[in-house]
Formats: structure tokens, C-alpha cells, sequence
């Protein structure tokens, strides 16, 4: 089937209030370009140098999402035009991309990162440190950052009980969040293989890569 089809089959899929990010890592630009034409404007990447060349290339009304893990020494190459950051891992990461978008005189939109699959290999913060990091007099003086939510990578099993539970994980962690700062609207967490779940489990962004665009290139 074709990137068009893909995407318009997983859009009459998803209800109004939630967001398709279209993970485009790895992926040519003449097939991001399919996407755009049928209408995409979210595109999501893990690289934030194959973000920036894409960025220069294709047009400027698309919306960039970082959605990988972030080095904080890449910050400043995408600091110009990121839309939103999902990785928010750590307050030195948040502290140096305040940094960076002071300097274009912008205020990007970030989601905190959050662990919720028991795999060692996926990255995030408790929510006791993100509790502690919203609640902190340092992350009040943050003028050029808005955290407007959280984001989750479940675990990569089959078993759809444990991966629901951590959804629900990470929604409860966001409505105690909320209490701290009203402002959060986004829950980022779904993915090609588990999206419906994390809908009905209360997602607001989905990341969706293979079912529209095929299998990845790990070879990249």
C-alpha cells in the first residue's frame, strides 16, 4: 500500500483530540514528501543532524518533533525550528535547551520523558524526579521552555496486560503532574504496534513510523 493510504487508513483510526506524528528516521525525503502531499505536517526524528538536513530541504509549515534521545551538545543545531522535544530527560538537558532557544529568542514546547517499561534499555525519569523538577524554584526561572507534558516507551512484549499497565502508568503520573502545573496537555505514548491501547489508555500523540512508511532502515 502506498504512504497515502497508509496514513489515511490510520487517521480515520484516530479520534480528533489526538495528534499522528509520523516517524519519518532513516526515511528519503521524497517519502517524507508523500506524506506532506497527503497532508501530514508532523514528522517526528530521532537524529537531530538528519532532522536539520530534512528541515532545510522540505517546507517550513511542517511541524519537527524530536523523539529520540537528545545529547545536549546537539541542542543548538536544532534550537532554531524543533517544535517539540520529547526526550526531556534530565534538568541539565532542559537547562541547555532554554539556553539555545534564548538565543533565537523562541520558547520551545518540551514533554518530559518518563520510565515506565521495566527494560533497562529504555531511557526517562521517575516521577518522583519530575515531581521534584516541576516543583523546583531552578525550572521556575526557565523563560524559553514549556513543559506541556510527558512522554512513555512501553516495554516491547506481547503481552498487552503489561504494556496497558504501563500506559496507565504514565497517565496517572501526568493528572499528578497537572496538579503542579495546569498547563499539561499532552501525553505522548503509542506506537505502530500499540497505538489503539494507548489511545483507550488516554494518549494525546501517537508516533507512528513502520505502519505508514514500512520497515525501518536500520542500516542508516
Amino acid at each position: 500500500m502506498s504512504i497515502k493510504t497508509n496514513l489515511s487508513k490510520i487517521q480515520s483510526q484516530l479520534p480528533n483530540h489526538v495528534t499522528l506524528v509520523a516517524v519519518s528516521k532513516t526515511k528519503p525525503v521524497e517519502e517524507l514528501m508523500e506524506a506532506y502531499e497527503a497532508g501530514q505536517r508532523v514528522f517526528g526524528e530521532n537524529k537531530i543532524q538528519e532532522m536539520a538536513n530534512k528541515h532545510q530541504q522540505m517546507p517550513k509549515d511542517i511541524q519537527w518533533h524530536m523523539i529520540g534521545n537528545v545529547q545536549r551538545n546537539k541542542v543548538k543545531y536544532m534550537a532554531e525550528f524543533v517544535d517539540l522535544i520529547h526526550g526531556v530527560d534530565s534538568e541539565k538537558l532542559l537547562n541547555e535547551i532554554n539556553k539555545q532557544a534564548k538565543k533565537h529568542g523562541r520558547i520551545i514546547h518540551c514533554l518530559l520523558q518518563l520510565k515506565i517499561a521495566q527494560e533497562a534499555t529504555k531511557f526517562g525519569m521517575s516521577s518522583e524526579a519530575a515531581h521534584a523538577l516541576l516543583e523546583s524554584e531552578d525550572f521556575k526561572r526557565l523563560e524559553n521552555v514549556a513543559i506541556v507534558g510527558v512522554m512513555g516507551m512501553a516495554s516491547f512484549t506481547d503481552n498487552t496486560a503489561q504494556i496497558k499497565e504501563e500506559f496507565e502508568t504514565l497517565k496517572s503520573t501526568f493528572k499528578s503532574l497537572k496538579n503542579i502545573n495546569p498547563k499539561l496537555t499532552e501525553i505522548s505514548m503509542g506506537m505502530s504496534g500499540d497505538y489503539p491501547l494507548a489511545i483507550d489508555c488516554g494518549s494525546t500523540m501517537v508516533r507512528i513510523g513502520s505502519s505508514i512508511f514500512g520497515a525501518r532502515n536500520y542500516s542508516i
